[in-house]
């Protein structure tokens, strides 16, 4: 039995608002059960100067987790003066998944930063801001498109994410941090709307895994990741 009573291939609830915040280009707060996260994109009209010339554009990420998003205040990295590894490990993640989605030749030479803020944090967090974080660049570049800055979508396909793991012995979906923190193994999958795998990361956190379970877990993301993809298709 899960703790929250949910069968083995059940996710949580799943939401997403759009249209959150005044100023950003594109936004929206993603709820999955008790782990919610804003996400914001930004449009800026050049890219980084690494591409300067290149006609190529550039979507990164940013990723942070307010001081009360868990059971206890977490103090604030600005105050310590530097980012966690755990908070640069994150973002990177996130940049990377979404560029996965983007054609950086039809964006052209300008940069999307996608800024994901956990206001809760119950498991998944990651996962979430990716998911979400897609939703609100999916509105900027909506607005490019709709400006006539960009004449060819440079969004491929949808990218969305979501954890897998081995908790009490079985194969189950979407862990909270109940699971997630008594997890034997532990999984985030990273998928496009087709099907396609963008990234995986499995670790052994209290047992080593089969080919096999990890199989099951697979199987297990890409229902998960079917069911985000309409969350995002309904709310955009």
């Amino acid at each position: 039995m899960r703790p929250s009573g949910r069968k083995l291939d059940e996710m949580r609830a799943i939401s997403i608002e759009t249209g959150v915040t005044k100023h950003a280009e594109g936004s929206c707060l993603i709820r999955c059960g008790d782990t919610h996260v804003l996400c914001t994109a930004t449009i800026e009209d050049k890219a980084p100067s690494f591409l300067k010339g290149t006609g190529l554009g550039w979507v990164t990420a940013e990723y942070g987790m307010l001081p009360r998003a868990t059971n206890t205040r977490n103090r604030r990295e600005a105050a310590a003066g530097k980012q966690s590894g755990r908070t640069q490990e994150i973002q990177r993640l996130i940049g990377r998944a979404l560029r996965a989605g983007i054609d950086r030749v039809a964006l052209g030479e300008r940069q999307i930063v996608v800024d994901c803020d956990v206001i809760q944090a119950d498991g998944g967090t990651r996962c979430a801001s990716i998911t979400g974080g897609w939703v609100a660049l999916r509105l900027a570049v909506n607005k490019l498109l709709k400006a006539g800055v960009i004449f060819s979508d440079p969004i491929v396909d949808h990218v969305a994410a979501v954890s897998c793991g081995i908790y009490a012995g079985q194969p189950v979906l979407d862990l909270d941090y109940a699971e997630d923190s008594e997890a034997g193994t532990d999984g985030n999958f990273i998928l496009t709307g087709r099907g396609r795998l963008i990234e995986v990361q499995m670790s052994a956190e209290g047992a080593t895994f089969s080919r096999e379970e990890m199989g099951k877990l697979l199987d297990l993301s890409e229902a998960g990741i079917a069911n985000l993809v309409e969350a995002q298709k309904a709310a955009i």
